[in-house]
């Protein structure tokens, strides 16, 4: 028996720019192809093209889809800490673990969009520093609650000995840090996080997971407790590389007139394998792809269908 790790290809179903049918159909049909995982966004404007368009909700998408799938893990890529208290998170993913029959995955970041917490009155802090300093004291009180650990606040938040009743179906609810800051987001991953999310390229995401393991040493963490994921961008398949960028420059206009992405999964089928093959020789085996509205169902199936293949068979 291998001891390797399987090839996991998580779906990011972007939720701007979509119809409800669509996004939650979206999540259906990457369960029905065997994805891992499904996961949407934690934003209140788009964040891709114009700001000035729809977009749904993250954890009323995630209940939704949890009650519409049966196998596939859910969650936010990654949540915003400073929309909500951390306790009341803890609560939230709670209550999709038990939604979902143990599925859930809590997802968190420090946030970065500065117009939609204007636009919603939410607190965005003075600088990237106070807002990782809020994510430290809020992963201590998740992970603490997930744990069935009484946790308190100390500095950012009031919560006082709170109780997390009933506890998560799983005996440990996966929390997952998304970032890549080389003094603070990685050190607060090797301090609480179950899993880590990071992208930006091959070379990026090797020097963060080399950081992440020196961070790991420092606070005499194993960092094979820490699931590595990897932030792929989009991907668009399929015969040619020529139809597969058209394609992907239409489904970018018709979410909000945005610039294409460069540097994404677009292309054949060997094309994108030999992107992602060189993760896996550096222990990252779990691929998040995002799929932008309205979704495109070939790029879906073809991923699973023929590259996963291609990979698995290293």
């Amino acid at each position: 028996m291998s001891d390797v790790e399987p090839i996991r290809f998580g779906a990011l179903c972007w939720n701007q720019y979509a119809s409800w049918e669509a996004l939650r159909g979206a999540g259906i049909r990457a369960e029905q192809l065997g994805y891992h995982d499904i996961w949407t966004w934690d934003h209140l404007y788009p964040i891709v093209g114009s700001d000035d368009g729809p977009i749904f909700e993250g954890w009323l998408t995630l209940a939704a889809w949890a009650e519409a799938t049966t196998r596939a893990r859910i969650g936010l890529m990654v949540g915003a800490n400073t929309f909500r208290n951390p306790a009341l998170v803890a609560k939230m993913a709670t209550t999709l673990d038990h939604i979902s029959g143990g599925r859930a995955v809590l997802g968190i970041g420090g946030a970065w969009f500065e117009t939609e917490h204007r636009a919603y009155g939410l607190e965005f802090g003075s600088s990237p520093g106070e807002r990782l300093r809020w994510l430290e004291e809020a992963a201590r009180i998740m992970r603490g609650m997930l744990h069935g650990e009484e946790p308190s606040g100390s500095e950012s938040y009031a919560a006082r000995a709170v109780r997390n009743d009933p506890p998560p179906v799983q005996e440990r609810l996966p929390l997952l840090i998304g970032g890549g800051g080389e003094r603070k987001t990685l050190r607060i991953v090797a301090r609480y996080a179950d899993a880590m999310n990071v992208g930006g390229g091959f070379d990026n995401v090797k020097h963060k997971d080399e950081v992440l393991r020196r961070h790991c040493a420092d606070v005499g963490r194993d960092e094979s407790e820490i699931e590595r994921t990897v932030g792929m961008g989009v991907c668009i398949i399929r015969g040619d590389r020529a139809e597969a960028q058209r394609v992907m420059e239409g489904i970018f206009a018709a979410n909000g007139d945005a610039r294409p992405w460069t540097d994404q999964l677009v292309g054949t089928p060997e094309q994108v394998a030999d992107k992602l093959r060189p993760f896996l020789g550096i222990g990252f085996r779990h691929f998040i792809i995002g799929f932008p509205s309205p979704y495109d169902a070939e790029s879906m199936e073809r991923l699973v269908r023929d590259v996963q293949p291609m990979l698995e068979a290293e």
